[in-house]
This record gives structure tokens, C-alpha cells and sequence, in this order.
């Protein structure tokens, strides 16, 4: 254990941490051995890792064992319809080209955007699988990888038959490693969840098996993680997440069921899906 306690360390990192730091602090903080653990995570808040965020993937592979397995968020959002891109905006006469002459979505090479470093890392790891939707696709490594991404639809994006909802059936956990509940993609499985959520058309361009790129559009559910904060209060407020430290950033772990339910009663009383 790091010397000082977690109150110590954000003051003052005074040697780096280490694979074996890592993975203690981690076992520390409840994650378990043959476990499926789901991780969102801003790797600059861990602080410096001797290896980097190679030899945090590592540290997570050791806790979790040959038994567990390793997800992340591989997700897209520059593949969307730009008509809505508003970070940044761009000119309405570029829309149609970027819809005709933009690569299609791969999963084998089409990189994560906003996602981070240690999701990036995952997603290249010798071994790891990717889910093939266009704009929310996840990666995964270990026992489950391929149950976890398989089948993955585009008009249930983030719904029970999205990794979020396979995740669930085999009782996994989560992990916000230097983030909050806004970054928590488990808490839309609730939105997807509600009776009559507000769905909306969708777009993007795909590859096809001759190499060339297709535009297509669906209707799937529109998203509000605008409500995911407050909702992320009052959850640690019944005790359901684990906080520690792990390196500088502070880590909140817990059961996805437990807060995949817990939502979707606070969504459903809260109108937060209407």
C-alpha cells in the first residue's frame, strides 16, 4: 500500500506508482478475482505509472485473473450525424460529404474518440474483441469478451442486448477511475429500460464486407445523461458504491445491477426519460 494513505499521495507523488501498487489498491477497493468488470476511466488522473497505461491494464488482467474479464468503452461519436455535431459545429455543406466519404465504422480499426488512453489500450490488446456498433461499441478482454460484444444492434445501442445488458446477466461490476456518474454508460441501460422512452432517427457510416462504406440510418433511444450526477448522489447515498483511491484518482466501484436498478426506478420517478 502506497505510504501516507490516499489523502497523503494527492498532495505529493513522490515515486511512481506500479503495476503491483495498482492491482492492490484495486483488490483493496472490492474489485474481484474472476470477475466482469466494466471501467471508465481518465488515465491523467491516476497520476505516473511506471509503464503507463500498459502496465495498468496489466494490473487490472492480474485482479481479475484468467476467469475474469476486462471491458471498456470503444465508443464513436465522431461517426454521428453532423447535423447534431455541436462540439465543434461544422458548415451544413459539409454534411454530405462527410456522410458519403467517411471510412466506414471497423471494428478491427476505427479508433475510439473521448474515450481515453486506457480504453485505447484495451481495445489494441493482443486478444481483445469489439462490439460492432457503429457509435457505442465496446471492447473486452478475457473469458467473456466474445459473449459480451456479440450482437450488438444498432437500434439497442445501449439496451439489454448491448454489452451494457450482457454485463448484467453475468452480475459485473463497474468502475469510475478518476470520473463520476456522468461518465457511467451503465446508467442509460435504465433509460432504455423505461415503458415509452423518447426515441429519435440515428445515422452512420458503415463498412461493408467489400471494403466500401454505407450510410445508414435507424431509430434507437435518445440519451440524457444531463440527469446522471444527481442520479449518481443519491445511488452513493445507499451506500450501493465503494469510493477509495487508486493511484491520485479518486475510484468508485460497485454492482452494475444494483445501479442499473436502482436507475431505473430514480429515472421512472424523476420524469427524466420523458
Amino acid at each position: 500500500m502506497w505510504p501516507g494513505g490516499p489523502r497523503l499521495r494527492r498532495v505529493y507523488q513522490s515515486v511512481p506508482f506500479t503495476r503491483a501498487i495498482i492491482a492492490e489498491e484495486l483488490r483493496d477497493l472490492g474489485v474481484r478475482t474472476g470477475s466482469t468488470l466494466l471501467v471508465h476511466a481518465s488515465y491523467r488522473s491516476v497520476g505516473f505509472v511506471a509503464g503507463g497505461p500498459q502496465a495498468v491494464v496489466h494490473a487490472f488482467l492480474d485482479v481479475l485473473g484468467p476467469d475474469g474479464t476486462l471491458v471498456v468503452p470503444t465508443h464513436t461519436p465522431d461517426n454521428t450525424d453532423p447535423t447534431g455535431w455541436c462540439n465543434p459545429p461544422v458548415p451544413e455543406t459539409w454534411w454530405g460529404p462527410i456522410r458519403t466519404q467517411a471510412p466506414g465504422f471497423d471494428p478491427a480499426l476505427t479508433p475510439s474518440r473521448w474515450m481515453g488512453r486506457l480504453a485505447e489500450t484495451v481495445r489494441t490488446w493482443p486478444g481483445a474483441v469489439r462490439s460492432a456498433h457503429p457509435h457505442v461499441s465496446f471492447a473486452a478482454l478475457g473469458r467473456h469478451a466474445e459473449e459480451i460484444t456479440a450482437g450488438h444492434r444498432v437500434d439497442d445501442a445501449l439496451g439489454d442486448s448491448s454489452p451494457l445488458g450482457a454485463v448484467y446477466r453475468l452480475d459485473g461490476q463497474v468502475l469510475l477511475l478518476g470520473c463520476g456518474h456522468d461518465s457511467n454508460t451503465s446508467l442509460h441501460l435504465a433509460e432504455w429500460r423505461q415503458p415509452a422512452p423518447p426515441r429519435g432517427p440515428r445515422g452512420a457510416a458503415i463498412r461493408r464486407p467489400d471494403g466500401t462504406s454505407e450510410w445508414i440510418t435507424w431509430v434507437d433511444v435518445i440519451e440524457n445523461e444531463e440527469v446522471f450526477a444527481d442520479l449518481g448522489v443519491d445511488l452513493e447515498a445507499t451506500g450501493a458504491v465503494a469510493v477509495g483511491g487508486v493511484g491520485l484518482a479518486t475510484a468508485r466501484l460497485m454492482s452494475q445491477r444494483a445501479a442499473v436498478d436502482f436507475a431505473t426506478t430514480w429515472i421512472a420517478s424523476h420524469g427524466a426519460a420523458q
